[in-house]
């Protein structure tokens, strides 16, 4: 490689990562947010907020890393467990470390020349990683077509629009890893696939089985680069062999990739992750539809694990790289079909490697079917392909005229009609999202944290759960944790006596989190907040035991967990005939003498939230769906003499007649100051309205919840026989048991 060479790859790699980390700096301005508001969602540094509240988790396994060595809080019979997470009884640790071991070692780096806190660090490393991918595609696609075609491919993977977003500084996940680490295992594969040399051959299939070792480290959804290079070179051999020619060579790298990766995972980093590729597909089905049946489909309300339309698709992706990734295929393939063309402008590119990056597409299209978020897996073919396909366009070019300067005018050309699309596209999602933290729930952390006994447990909305544990250092109920909790490590809390067979699944908490808040019955509500925080799951699992119907099971809690032990020990012997140590065990989660103190925390998001909270704390078991509640949010203008809000609430303040959909309500409360006042309107109308002049939101709610605690708590932010608050700003609440 010439001394040319080399400056031209630097300099097109500092280009790259620059362009990415510049576009991905410009996040912390929130210039979406207007200049007046922007501290609200800034900390004492001046920083803003983690955009995704998921990065708190890793923040704080992190700071358990640096504090004591491993990432979780304590070991149980030997297992590294957390016991803030999903308490009781906490997660077995088996989360993916490399984001917290990389972050770890570049805080204590950074702090050997400086004084930078971890949550700093945390918070911009997205944007010092995220252009990592880009340089990774350009050195893939640089290999099969030339460098400009590798520098557009490059700047385009940077600047994709959903990637840029999951790589901003705030977002602190795993996404980063999702585009270097693919593109670094694939073409270290396809360079041993297509290497002549035995000795390299091998070289290079070993760095492969390396790189999907990290991989499988930094992300627990590592097995699909395993599965598509395993079955994809397992059929081309199958192929091969039957048309008689030799297969060895590919054998060898194919053995040498899979038995090194797997080797590499079994040893270093457990059998759990090792078994991962066996259960992967199977897994795979099952989320397609409810795998919690009888229980509510969690996944119905989280806007990531929705499947996207075309329309998002294309949004997320941007129409270029969408266009030119698709264009890429078909220009490769004409190319590949014409032995000349080939020859002149693909001669480094086999059919295997094109049928690979088809199937790569594919199965990218085909992860959608479990959530938009896994668009993210899309972008890494595509960038490629449409690298490939433009290095096509660009040799074709030069191949016009003799005119050097013509030629290099039209490569201008050609880059910038691709690229500055792209990049103003993307450019707009900096205005899109805002920090998923603000003061309030910042003070309100802090709060729990100075006021409260270090073993209270927090009870609130799941997306909130990881925040909390990282900031109030108090256990959660419920948090983002994991689909299912898997129960033999938790029996040591209760013994023996009683046998967990499977998994729990943890939308039994959503459930009855919701329930609590749905019911009108604020004994219900206590006795269920008792229960998660005392004895989990163990309840419903318990009469699962003797029941053997869930339906049943919840329907028995239902009727118990309102009413005192005594009473609830009658109802269990008379009307559902167990036995004196049935109803023994089952009255020990359910009503537990001994009450783990816990606080609940009520935050203006949740108002948003409140249809999913009604659908599911009013889920249908026998059925299995969710019933068709009126729950409506809309904003207005607190300054204007009347209200219009954006979902069709009107009140004239001059005649005081409110309407939603030109009817009125059943009733009308208005919040002012945290203080309610309610008025009754029309007795026939099925529907009340609740107007928060504090945060300027207009409720819409069923007339059968407007007494739920969700209404007195959330809405009204009003103390209770039951509840009362301890501590309010204008957006969170945290309340306790009245004495």
């Amino acid at each position: 490689m010439t001394k040319k060479s080399i400056i031209t790859i630097l300099s097109i790699i500092l280009i790259i990562y620059l362009t990415g980390f510049i576009i991905r700096s410009e996040s912390i301005n929130l210039a979406g947010i207007p200049d007046e508001e922007k501290s609200f969602y800034m900390d004492n540094e001046s920083i803003p907020y983690m955009y995704e509240l998921d990065s708190y988790y890793h923040y704080r396994l992190t700071k358990n890393f640096l504090e004591h060595g491993y990432i979780g809080n304590t070991f149980i019979d030997g297992l590294e467990w957390d016991s803030y997470s999903y308490y009781p009884p906490g997660v077995p640790m088996d989360y993916p470390p490399l984001l917290i071991y990389l972050t770890a070692f570049l805080y204590k780096l950074i702090n050997l020349f400086s004084n930078i806190p971890l949550i700093t660090v945390s918070f911009w490393l997205p944007a010092f990683f995220g252009p990592l991918g880009g340089i990774a595609v350009y050195l893939f696609v640089r290999r099969f077509s030339n460098d400009i075609a590798g520098l557009t491919a490059g700047i385009l993977a940077v600047i994709s629009p959903f990637y840029l977003i999951r790589t901003f500084p705030g977002w602190f996940d795993t996404d980063m890893f999702n585009l270097f680490f693919p593109v670094l295992v694939i073409w270290f594969f396809m360079e041993s696939f297509h290497h002549k040399n035995m000795k390299m051959k091998v070289f290079y299939a070993s760095i492969s089985a390396f790189a999907l070792f990290i991989f499988s480290m930094a992300w627990n959804g590592w097995q699909y680069i395993f599965f598509l290079i395993f079955f994809s070179t397992l059929f081309y051999i199958i192929w091969r062999y039957f048309k008689g020619k030799k297969i060895k060579d590919c054998l060898t790298v194919l053995t040498i990739f899979t038995g090194g990766s797997l080797a590499l995972i079994l040893i270093l980093t457990g059998y759990i992750n090792f078994l991962k590729p066996f259960y992967g597909l199977l897994e795979l089905f099952n989320l397609m539809g409810n795998p919690w049946s009888p229980w509510p489909n969690l996944y119905i309300n989280i806007s990531e694990l929705q499947k996207p339309s075309l329309k998002d698709i294309v949004l997320r992706l941007g129409f270029i790289l969408l266009s030119t990734g698709i264009l890429g295929c078909v220009l490769i393939f004409r190319t590949m079909i014409n032995d000349k063309m080939k020859v002149e402008y693909l001669r480094k590119t086999s059919w295997f490697f094109f049928l690979f990056l088809i199937l790569w597409i594919i199965v990218g299209f085909f992860s959608l079917l479990k959530g938009v978020r896994f668009i993210i897996l899309i972008i890494p073919p595509l960038t490629i392909s449409a690298g490939i396909g433009i290095g096509i366009m660009l040799e074709y070019l030069k191949n016009l005229s003799k005119n050097q300067r013509l030629i290099k005018t039209l490569y201008i050309f050609l880059v910038l009609i691709i690229l500055i699309p792209q990049f103003l596209t993307s450019y707009d999602k900096i205005n899109i999202l805002k920090p998923g933290v603000n003061d309030d729930l910042w003070d309100a952390s802090e709060w729990i944290k100075v006021n409260t006994n270090n073993n209270t447990v927090i009870i609130t909305e799941w997306s909130y759960g990881h925040f909390l544990t990282a900031i109030a250092e108090r256990s959660v109920t419920m948090d983002g944790r994991s689909a299912y909790i898997e129960t033999l490590p938790v029996r040591k809390f209760y013994g023996d006596n009683l046998t967990f067979n499977g998994k729990i699944p943890n939308t039994s908490r959503v459930y009855w989190i919701s329930k609590a808040f749905s019911t009108s019955n604020e004994t219900l509500s206590l006795g269920i907040f008792k229960m998660l925080a005392n004895s989990g799951d163990y309840a419903y699992l318990t009469l699962d035991n003797y029941t053997n119907n869930t339906t049943l099971s919840v329907q028995i809690l239902n009727n118990i967990l309102g009413i005192d032990k005594a009473s609830a020990e009658e109802i269990l012997i008379e009307k559902y005939n167990f036995n004196d140590k049935q109803v023994s065990n089952i009255l020990n989660f359910s009503h537990p003498d001994e009450i783990r103190p816990f606080v609940i925390l009520t935050d203006e998001g949740m108002t948003r939230n409140g249809k999913s909270t009604f659908d599911i704390g009013e889920w249908d078991f026998e059925k299995e769906k969710r019933s068709n509640f009126t729950y409506s949010v809309g904003n207005f203008n607190n300054s204007n003499s009347m209200i219009n809000s954006t979902n069709d609430v009107i009140f004239n303040f001059k005649d005081g007649i409110v309407t939603w959909k030109s009817n009125i309500p059943f009733s009308l409360i208005e919040v002012r100051n945290n203080i309610f006042e309610k008025k009754y309107l029309n007795k026939k109308s099925n529907f009340s309205v609740i107007l928060d002049y504090d945060n300027e939101k207009a409720v819409v709610i069923d007339k059968k919840f407007e007494n739920s605690l969700f209404t007195r708590l959330v809405l009204e932010k009003s103390n209770t026989e039951h509840f009362e608050s301890v501590y309010k700003n204008k957006k969170v609440v945290v309340w306790k048991i009245r004495d």
